[in-house]
């Protein structure tokens, strides 16, 4: 009787060393073979890139490191803020934090779960614009590396814009022109967006064209330190080109949400598609067309430019990590040529923020990544700060510019409304 429990304690055994062998153990285990590799965990809300860290870009980064192991560890994006602040007070949260931009995070460095980024190596390579999401209130303190943007502007259907000769527009007046013929022609929407869910009039519109008329930072930073007003010609101006698209919209514009307007692009029906940068994929995708875009037009020939180049994605180190030096060391790769050519291709239309040219093989997302060498970037000017209080300026927005399409508000009346809610509750520093 022994001798048969001591075969079967050894057939046990030798089933476990095979498994491990296999990688039959814990999914965040590092591999074994070397015991002084260290275990780095991200967290992320991320979760449709699961694919593209776990075979792509931590790979790449291993190659060259050896010592440092990653995971990739995702949370579903509802769920990200709550679970990610319950394991950061629980102590059992990763090593690198995936940063949402603005508050959320600016909270998450006050409470000290984030440690300061100011001396990480390579930082030199983003710009001002590229950090504002992840600074303190006075630009003193960086508390997480600036990941990708999204960039905003108008994407066409080649075909449609062939078979009616029209070029791509540059000036204001030049874009109303290329609806109108399109409209006149009858066959096709000229400008393929609803108003159903409100933040797409505000994101791909007012957003979208603005930066051009309150000449992008300077306008943007005016506003916060109060030398500029909602109210000023600028931002009137502004409403007043997106009270203009409710004619070239598609009829019962005010019920079409967002995924009725990409189905309805896609579908080829629609001329001209207001635009973020993160829609390039699900048009690659579903348009069975050539697709081309351009930039937010300006008011007159060879005005300088302004983009909206709008600050996305973060990422910064958990205080408490045991394992802080290699954290760092992964952070500054991130801060290289090697990460933002591999993101940026990885994931068309998320562009890496650090000021490498990067060398796109997706030809519309080239196109959008190009702007930055003609424009001036910027973000959205309601993210950073003035959307603090009550009426949430941010909220406000999306309700102003859908008034203003479907006009239920002049421009003049909603920019008096906008610069009155900011007044409610707002105080220069």
């Amino acid at each position: 009787m022994v001798r048969k429990w001591r075969w079967k304690l050894a057939l046990v055994s030798l089933l476990t060393t095979v498994l491990a062998a296999c990688g039959g153990g814990s999914a965040t285990q590092a591999p074994t073979t070397n015991p002084n590799r260290v275990t780095l965990t991200i967290e992320s809300w991320r979760s449709d890139d699961q694919k593209v860290w776990t075979e792509q870009i931590i790979p790449l980064f291993e190659k060259s490191h050896p010592d440092i192991h990653v995971e990739f560890r995702p949370t579903a994006p509802t769920e990200y803020n709550a679970a990610l602040n319950s394991k950061l007070e629980a102590g059992t949260a990763g090593d690198l934090i995936t940063c949402r931009p603005f508050d959320v995070s600016l909270g998450l460095y006050t409470a000290g779960h984030l440690t300061a980024l100011d001396d990480l190596q390579g930082i030199a390579h983003f710009s001002d614009v590229a950090k504002s999401a992840w600074q303190t209130d006075d630009g003193k303190t960086l508390f997480c590396l600036p990941m990708a943007s999204v960039i905003h502007g108008f994407i066409y259907n080649k075909a449609i814009f062939n078979e009616l000769g029209l070029s791509e527009p540059k000036t204001v007046d030049e874009f109303f022109a290329v609806l109108d013929k399109i409209k006149q022609d009858g066959r096709y929407t000229p400008l393929v967006m609803g108003t159903a869910e409100q933040w797409e009039s505000a994101t791909m519109g007012f957003q979208n064209i603005g930066p051009n008329y309150w000449f992008g930072e300077n306008g943007r930073k005016a506003l916060i330190d109060g030398s500029a007003k909602l109210s000023d010609a600028a931002y009137v101006s502004t409403l007043k080109d997106l009270a203009r698209w409710g004619d070239y919209l598609p009829d019962g514009f005010e019920a079409v949400k967002y995924a009725d307007a990409q189905m309805l692009f896609a579908s080829g029906k629609g001329a001209i598609y207001p635009a973020g940068s993160w829609d390039i994929s699900y048009f690659n995708q579903n348009a069975k067309f050539e697709l081309g875009a351009f930039k937010a037009p300006v008011a007159k020939a060879n005005d300088q430019c302004f983009i909206s180049d709008h600050t996305d994605i973060g990422i910064g180190i958990n205080a408490k990590t045991a394992h802080m030096a290699q954290a760092r060391t992964f952070l500054e790769w991130m801060t290289g040529p090697e990460f933002a050519g591999e993101f940026s291709n990885a994931l068309p239309g998320f562009f890496s923020l650090s000021d490498y040219p990067v060398s796109l093989k997706n030809p519309l997302a080239q196109t959008f990544v190009d702007w930055r060498k003609q424009c001036q970037s910027t973000i959205r000017n309601s993210y950073q700060i003035l959307s603090r209080g009550e009426p949430n300026l941010e909220n406000e927005l999306w309700r102003m510019s859908v008034g203003v399409i479907d006009g239920t508000f002049t421009p003049e009346a909603a920019a008096q409304d906008l610069q009155k809610g900011l007044d409610n509750w707002y105080k220069k520093p």
